[in-house]
């Protein structure tokens, strides 16, 4: 159990900022109804309860609020519409803030930060969760973040943030996390907004915020909210339900077991598109979650669905900076039958039918909104069938997060908590390595651990 130590709002220097909005989206609107995105950081280093509460909670205040001057959307609201000929937005009004609770917690630390199958519940005690909305006769307001710290004196410090996911997709919210890191990390150097300006372009986390290219592209806006007006969507994100009654596990590949995998596929299949890092490894999760539901006897001709998102910004026309602020992801999805996925060529199959979806879906050449129209009844069909996702990419490094203290020991992404989605990042222990996380009820944890060891073994052969 942690305890509250403090609660305070945090808002953007007042003497840089004004009025700012954005408009939501058709890449925004997609994610209407989803769960907010809590995820945790954990540090492992020495710290007492004074330093903790008089130099590392006041130096995480201060450059939480220079950070917000350059990312001021997250310190504001989505304003809602209850009038449906208006679209809506996000709005950063002067005095808006951000809510930061500080706590402190005697858990263990070792035991949260392991790989083990780790009780799910145990680490919403150190992730925040958004403010409730306010309504009015016009509009919902629905806050965009939230941030803890959590004391584990003498062992460490955890940092839990979570995200409306109308507002930003993954790349936005690592860019944010890098940029309050190397803030407080130089938080002694006394820069300016200017110097802080210089400082994130350079690291490449500064947000770009000009949309005027894709409001309204194709369409998408007016199509996706006349759906959310119909459906009566709401902005408020559903909240998680307790008991989870689930394990956390994370698995480790390193980068030469990576490489073996991508040799095995070459000399196997060597027409295979699109083979990568991620395509290997999706394909080994989805084949054992196959061969491990095989035990709940699973009819081999149902089908399987394994959906995952592109990152859209380099692939529009005209395309967007890698910096662009919000979401920017198309969906995709493939298929196989389940008695293929978990049968002897299931690697090889489960490889080029993912390799196949990212070559039409997010490279071919009638491009990657080409049915984006259609997303939401597509993936509104699968609800009930057996699927498997994930969220993330070897791409997304939340190691890189070095607020000062050193880099983190432990990123978990609870919202797989949810659908059974399985993440993906970069790994803090191993340079090329890639961290999976997963979450599952314990003995079907054991069955996937010992079948993924196995298939794993058999395959680096």
């Amino acid at each position: 159990m942690a305890i509250l130590l403090e609660q305070c709002k945090i808002s953007p220097p007042s003497n840089m900022t004004g009025e700012f909005s954005l408009p939501i989206v058709f890449f925004d609107m997609l994610w209407y109804e989803f769960m907010a995105n809590q995820s945790v950081l954990f540090f492992k280093f020495s710290c007492s309860k004074s330093h903790f509460l008089e130099v590392i909670v006041p130096d995480l205040k201060k450059s939480l609020s220079s950070t917000l001057g350059q990312f001021l959307p997250l310190a504001g609201n989505i304003i809602h519409p209850l009038n449906p000929e208006n679209k809506p937005i996000l709005s950063y009004l002067p005095g808006d803030s951000v809510c930061l609770t500080v706590y402190e917690s005697e858990s263990d630390l070792n035991q949260l930060t392991g790989n083990h199958p780790r009780t799910s519940d145990d680490f919403y005690d150190f992730a925040p969760n958004l403010p409730s909305a306010t309504h009015s006769d016009n509009s919902t307001t629905c806050p965009v973040l939230a941030l803890q710290v959590t004391l584990f004196p003498g062992q460490g410090i955890c940092i839990g943030f979570v995200t409306h996911h109308v507002v930003a997709d993954a790349s936005t919210v690592l860019s944010f996390m890098k940029a309050w890191a190397l803030i407080n990390s130089n938080i002694n150097s006394q820069l300016d907004s200017t110097e802080i300006t210089r400082m994130m372009e350079a690291n490449c986390c500064l947000p770009f915020y000009d949309r005027k290219t894709v409001v309204g592209i194709n369409g998408l806006d007016s199509l996706y909210w006349d759906l959310i007006v119909k459906f009566s969507c709401p902005i408020e994100p559903p909240t998680m339900k307790f008991p989870i009654g689930k394990v956390r596990s994370t698995i480790v590949l390193k980068k030469d077991e990576i490489q073996k995998l991508k040799k095995f596929v070459s000399a196997k299949r060597p027409s295979v598109s699109h083979l990568s890092s991620f395509t290997v490894t999706c394909a080994l999760v989805w084949i054992c979650s196959a061969k491990a539901a095989a035990f709940a006897g699973v009819d081999d001709d149902e089908t399987e669905y394994f959906g995952f998102v592109a990152d859209c910004r380099r692939r529009l026309n005209p395309p967007l900076p890698l910096n662009y602020f919000g979401n920017c992801v198309a969906l995709v999805k493939t298929e196989l039958k389940h008695g293929q996925v978990k049968g002897t060529d299931g690697f090889l199959m489960a490889v080029e039918s993912i390799g196949k979806a990212i070559s039409e879906n997010v490279y071919g050449d009638k491009g990657i909104l080409h049915g984006a129209k259609n997303w939401s009844e597509e993936y509104g069909k699968l609800v009930g069938k057996r699927q498997y996702g994930v969220a993330g990419s070897p791409r997304f490094d939340f190691y890189a997060a070095d607020f000062g203290w050193g880099r983190p020991n432990k990123f978990e992404a609870l919202f797989v908590d949810v659908d059974g989605s399985m993440s993906l990042c970069g790994s803090g222990q191993f340079e090329g390595g890639l961290e999976i996380g997963l979450s599952k009820p314990m003995a079907e944890m054991q069955i996937f651990t010992e079948v993924f060891n196995l298939v794993l073994a058999d395959l680096l052969l």
